[in-house]
């Protein structure tokens, strides 16, 4: 497993050696042993999600806030999505900015988010299986978003606004000024 920090370096591309031959291919999806000694600290991941989306669709941009604040780390099994995350964690040298990764079921890759990012993706592919490893369980009282058409942001999603399929819940979100539950930064300490 290499690990590469993306732009905003506290979120991580985790890429996997494949092994493969004419019969297909075998690949470790995760080892704890090897992200924690590369971060530096201890994930204790709870709950493993999945999502199936046509093309089109985006979800998010999400994050949850304490005591339910997630550490993700995100895949792709089929297809291919543009994955963001938007550092919001106050004080932060790269707060408001985001960094984007293509994921795909053909680079294997994986992005570590941890504490203190909105998350989200938009599929690129006809159809594509995403899976979320987070280390909180989902609590919908406590999870809050961001538009994800938002202009001080200025995400370029590569697919045109028109062609975005979004839940009503997603159309809904404020803007990055007008959100009020923020993370403080501290250097590797998520609060």
């Amino acid at each position: 497993m290499n690990f590469i920090r993306t732009t905003i370096p506290d979120v991580i591309i985790c890429e996997p050696e494949i092994f493969a031959d004419e019969r297909g291919y075998f690949v470790e999806t995760f080892r704890e042993d090897k992200l924690e000694n590369f971060l530096g600290f201890k994930v204790n991941f709870c709950q493993d999600s999945e999502s199936k989306s046509s093309y089109g669709v985006l979800r998010g941009l999400h994050y949850q806030i304490p005591p339910y604040a997630q550490t993700k780390l995100v895949r792709v099994i089929k297809g291919k999505v543009l994955d963001i995350a938007i550092d919001i964690r106050k004080g932060s040298p790269t707060f408001g900015k985001y960094t984007a990764v293509e994921l795909s079921e053909y680079n294997k890759k994986q992005l570590f988010i941890p504490i203190g990012f909105a998350h989200g993706f938009v599929v690129l592919s006809e159809d594509a299986i995403f899976t979320y490893k987070v280390d909180s369980y989902y609590c919908p009282e406590y999870e809050r978003g961001i538009a994800f058409d938002d202009k001080d942001i200025d995400i370029n999603w590569q697919i045109n606004q028109s062609e975005l399929q979004l839940s009503l819940k997603d159309t809904k979100q404020p803007k990055f000024k007008d959100i009020e539950e923020l993370f403080k930064f501290e250097s590797n300490y998520y609060v």
